[in-house]
């Protein structure tokens, strides 16, 4: 289990680093977690600058010949998480090489990961359970897989984590280097990263009702359209009001298929909807919120009222 505030214990490159293998890869993998933190640190160390990532150092692993592209987490949309159901998202990105570098080792490690901050000291840091799979496109060009996996019940995100995040993306050959052995040379290790390969925007599950009554009623008669904006709070796993929000409620009338704006409603305490309309003629009510930063759109289902 990933915690935040792990996270927030740690620091600058370390803060990277420590998070830069999923524990799941590291069980199936011959490199571990510390193993690559090993490099990163060296070569976060080496550069002391923000950016794209290249060493050049004694004691810092040597410039890999390695690039990453075309980098698109989701698919552009943004991460969606409630408040308990594990999220996964696919990452996609494209991996330029040298012809001397083998992608295919078993020690050549590479993932693409999102981190909320600053890159010296992230607040947050998602990953994917398992690295991505590249498919060689030519002899020096690979298009690669991966995923991002999102556990907001397990503690792995707090309230203020929604919004903008950006996208990290690494690449460490070990080259038959031995990172446990007392000989291990971090100079003869391969390392390319950039801190800021791409953006996309983590945001809380929203859910939003309608109600309208009374049902039926008389023409020309006050019908209350009642509803509730709720979204995810991901500190107490629990759905909470969304207050002072822009919502507008809406109107389709039986036997067409278009709804109409009729008004804009504050949502109030508890994410509290109300307001009242006067009847005109059979048809469906909904409220539609157009979502923030931080809170995705969503429409509640329509609520038919029969008009006599």
């Amino acid at each position: 289990m990933r915690i935040r505030a792990t996270v927030a214990a740690v620091t600058g490159a370390l803060a990277l680093s420590a998070f830069a293998v999923p524990a799941a890869q590291a069980d199936d993998s011959a490199i571990s977690r510390a193993d690559v933190a090993k490099v990163l640190d060296s070569a976060h160390a080496a550069a002391g600058k923000n950016g794209a990532r290249i060493a050049a150092a004694d004691d810092a692993p040597y410039a890999l010949d390695a690039s990453f592209s075309n980098v698109k987490v989701n698919g552009g949309k943004a991460i969606v998480a409630g408040t308990s159901k594990h999220v996964t998202v696919p990452t996609t990105f494209t991996l330029t090489h040298g012809a001397d570098v083998d992608i295919a080792a078993d020690d050549f490690v590479f993932d693409l990961e999102i981190y909320r901050g600053s890159y010296d000291s992230p607040d947050n840091y998602l990953f994917g359970d398992l690295y991505p799979t590249c498919t060689p496109v030519s002899t020096t060009v690979a298009s690669c897989k991966g995923t991002i996996d999102v556990r907001p019940g397990d503690d792995e995100l707090i309230n203020s984590d929604a919004g903008t995040w950006n996208a990290n993306a690494y690449a460490v050959a070990f080259n038959g280097q031995d990172p446990t052995a007392d000989d291990f040379d971090v100079t003869k290790v391969g390392y390319a990263e950039v801190a800021k390969a791409g953006t996309t925007k983590v945001q809380r599950f929203s859910k939003l009702t309608v109600n309208a009554s009374p049902e039926p009623v008389k023409k020309g008669k006050t019908i209350t359209v009642k509803g509730n904006l709720t979204r995810a709070n991901w500190e107490t796993n629990k759905y909470a009001g969304y207050t002072v929000q822009s919502v507008k409620l809406q109107f389709k009338k039986k036997g067409t298929s278009t709804y109409a704006d009729v008004k804009t409603v504050k949502s109030g305490s508890a994410g509290a909807l109300k307001t009242t309309v006067k009847a005109a003629a059979d048809g469906y009510f909904r409220y539609n919120f157009a979502g923030t930063t931080t809170t995705p759109a969503v429409k509640a289902a329509g609520d038919f009222v029969d008009v006599k």
